[in-house]
């Protein structure tokens, strides 16, 4: 079966997006390909690269991405983390086969490692479930 595909997107892409991308790629990398983009890309944050690699994640290759650098791309799944991205984000629908929006607080509002930290376990922890559903989907049919 081929790799799906997921783009995760927020405002900046500087912090949840770039997280998402980096712990699908962990968790997942045999049945996913893992991308990230925002609205808005800005540069990766210092604080969400050193939370990353406190959790012994690979940042290699992670940057801050236009949402432009995806619009001929289509994805099986498009997951949207921040509620400023869904506006803009609507526009996918129909280019993924499915949006998914989950809301993650902005760690950089706070500007602390631990609310870095708090935001990838949140991340960590929606991706497990999503992946152990998506999981028993594919088993089913």
């Amino acid at each position: 079966m081929p790799k799906r595909r997921v783009l995760f997107l927020c405002n900046a892409n500087s912090a949840r997006s770039l997280m998402g991308e980096a712990l699908l790629r962990q968790m997942a990398s045999d049945r996913f390909d893992a991308f990230s983009a925002g609205s808005e890309p800005d540069e990766p944050h210092a604080l969400t690269l050193e939370a990353l690699h406190k959790q012994g994640l690979a940042t290699e290759g992670l940057r801050s991405k236009a949402l432009d650098e995806f619009e001929d791309d289509y994805f099986d799944f498009v997951i949207v983390l921040c509620d400023k991205a869904q506006q803009v984000c609507r526009d996918w629908q129909g280019r993924a086969r499915e949006v998914l929006f989950w809301d993650i607080r902005d760690p950089r509002l706070i500007s602390k490692l631990d609310a870095y930290e708090q935001a990838l376990l949140e991340i960590r922890r929606r991706l497990q479930l999503w992946l152990s559903l998506h999981a028993d989907n594919q088993l089913r049919g």
